[in-house]
């Protein structure tokens, strides 16, 4: 398999790129915090999240916090190990 294969479709958008960096480092980060970090509306994390779960890379968890809701993400073992192996994809590439 050459480099460009290599790399993972699923995380080619800034969104996905973005929000498995920021779940790499983090174990549970919430919906705001999220938005806020990748500065991204709330239907376009919605939707980028919804892809990443599908693909069971990361976890979304849903609970009442009083009486709001309180959306939660988490990347799971899997998506670390496949983020990880596109960004040893990327360095091998830029040592190209």
């Amino acid at each position: 398999m050459g480099i460009i294969e290599s790399l993972n479709k699923d995380f080619e958008s800034r969104v996905r790129l973005g929000m498995m960096s920021v779940l790499l480092v983090n174990e549970w980060v919430d919906f705001n915090e999220m938005k806020q970090i990748l500065e991204v509306t709330d239907g376009n994390l919605a939707s980028h999240s919804a892809a990443l779960e599908k693909n069971e890379y990361i976890e979304i968890k849903k609970e009442f916090v009083g009486k709001k809701p309180k959306t939660s993400y988490k990347a799971t073992d899997l998506g670390r190990l496949a983020f990880k192996n596109h960004l040893a994809a990327l360095e091998k590439l830029m040592r190209h």
